[in-house]
């Protein structure tokens, strides 16, 4: 395996358990936050966004919110890039 492989992106989507979901509000639209998209940097560190759904109903604009400085959910998103961690060492080859 050559160390050279250059891997542009590595990002995984966390659902946010119920009792840890908040709502936001952007562009005049309160949204109530679902998902974590959590990515890994180049140096190491991660960096997180939330993603969800209109309060009200309906699509809505895909937009990004930042996450809020909680201890809950700086684990989940901890336990979460451990677990996908694991499984991407774990995987089988192509299918």
């Amino acid at each position: 395996m050559s160390s050279d492989l250059e891997v542009s992106a590595l990002a995984i989507n966390v659902t946010i358990p119920q009792a840890l979901r908040w709502t936001d509000a952007r562009r005049g639209e309160v949204f109530t936050l679902t998902t974590l998209n959590v990515r890994l940097l180049p140096d190491g560190h991660l960096a997180v966004k939330a993603y969800g759904r209109p309060v009200g109903g309906g699509r809505g604009a895909y937009v990004s919110f930042p996450v809020p400085d909680k201890p809950e959910l700086a684990a989940l998103v901890s336990d979460a890039a451990s677990r996908a961690g694991a499984l991407w060492a774990a995987h089988r080859g192509l299918g």
